[in-house]
């Protein structure tokens, strides 16, 4: 992951680095991000996240699956799912910029965060279901309307700009090259609010679904074992 400043030093960029592995998301990326987060909030920086190359990321990084043991699975879902609820619990703003692919829990990434800006290359599937983990539904549900979410999660459909924009999955649709730009118009229009007042009104329009996302989690291991799932569900997918 890189990390650098923008909009002239009042935004944290933390950009997804491993295009050749579609910027997905390993045990050290994960940890990286949620220290980006972190240090974030704590210099009370609104947040942005990006991808290098050409998606956003395709998600869970399965490389290796099968040496983890079910508990070490269960260690990184727990993080992605804690990292999920860093941003959307945060008191600062936060902005997707995707230009991409945003697949399973990148796309859940892009969910919780308060801006969700894409360019027409721009696609979402959320297909955690499909091996038994469910990272994010309550914030899915909550940003494109429960009928909408079940839609995309039984039918397990890709979404694309376009939709993603009706729907309320992209808060705003942009030319190639605009992201950053229009999230930076986007915090101008923050000006006069206070850094006290941004995170009460954060708070006060974000559900906090952390704990019971985190328990239906844990559940989703049983009765069928994590591994099973998983090769399973590559194995229909190859």
């Amino acid at each position: 992951m890189k990390v650098a400043s923008g909009a002239g030093g009042r935004l944290r960029l933390l950009t997804l680095a491993r295009p050749e592995k579609a910027n997905a998301f390993d045990a050290a990326t994960v940890v990286a991000l949620t220290a980006g987060v972190d240090a974030a909030v704590s210099d009370g920086l609104p947040i942005a996240f990006m991808g290098e190359g050409r998606a956003f990321s395709g998600g869970f990084d399965f490389t290796g699956v099968n040496e983890h043991s079910e508990g070490d699975l269960l260690l990184r879902f727990v993080r992605i799912e804690m990292l999920l609820n860093a941003v959307g619990m945060a008191p600062v703003a936060s902005f997707a910029l995707v230009d991409g692919a945003a697949y399973g829990a990148a796309a859940d990434l892009v969910t919780a965060c308060t801006y969700r800006i894409g360019t027409a290359k721009a696609k979402f599937r959320f297909p955690g279901f499909r091996f038994g983990v469910a990272l994010g539904t309550r914030r899915l549900a909550a940003v494109t309307g429960v009928e909408a979410a079940r839609a995309i999660l039984l039918q397990n459909r890709t979404i694309g700009a376009e939709e993603a924009l009706d729907i309320g999955l992209l808060t705003h649709l942009v030319d190639e090259g605009d992201l950053l730009a229009t999230a930076e118009r986007l915090l101008d229009g923050h000006q006069g609010l206070s850094s006290v007042a941004t995170a009460r009104l954060l708070s006060l329009t974000t559900a906090d679904t952390g704990d019971a996302d985190l328990a239906d989690l844990v559940r989703s291991l049983e009765p069928e074992g994590l591994h099973d799932r998983i090769a399973r569900y590559r194995g229909e997918h190859r």
